[in-house]
């Protein structure tokens, strides 16, 4: 390790190696920021989940919070509103998500460490669970 940071000239160079070290301080705000951002909107993702089940038992009007407004509209439209709202959240969530992992690879590199194992993988589609399936003797 010490001949990287030989090669980057953090030892030669103090203000090089000050601008190296803020800017690794930087990605990790970033990254703790990201993480916080996303804890955040999985919460009011849940918590849309639960107005949805519970729109679900009742009928009729309901009252419903948009913004700083308290407006009663019916259920329908409200439901309509919470599902437009969690496809809003899935997305952001996963923009950050995917974000967060460039973002702690490149900390890993300016820290000099290998990248985490498996993170970049993602979840096999539809039609190649099918597959599988098929390969291992299912039948789907």
């Amino acid at each position: 390790m010490a001949h990287r940071v030989d090669e980057l000239g953090l030892l030669e160079n103090p203000q090089h190696s000050l601008e190296y070290l803020e800017e690794v301080e930087r990605l990790g705000k970033e990254i703790v920021s990201d993480k916080r951002e996303v804890v955040a909107l999985d919460r009011r993702r849940n918590l849309n989940r639960e107005a949805l089940r519970a729109l679900h038992k009742d009928g009729g009007k309901t009252w419903l919070t948009v913004g700083s407004l308290l407006v009663k509209i019916p259920a329908n439209k409200a439901q309509e509103l919470l599902h437009q709202d969690q496809v809003q959240l899935d997305a952001e969530i996963n923009k950050l998500r995917s974000e967060l992992k460039v973002k702690v690879n490149r900390l890993r590199d300016m820290e000099f460490q290998s990248p985490v194992p498996g993170l970049m993988l993602n979840p096999l589609t539809q039609s190649e669970l099918s597959a599988m399936g098929q390969v291992i003797g299912r039948h789907t």
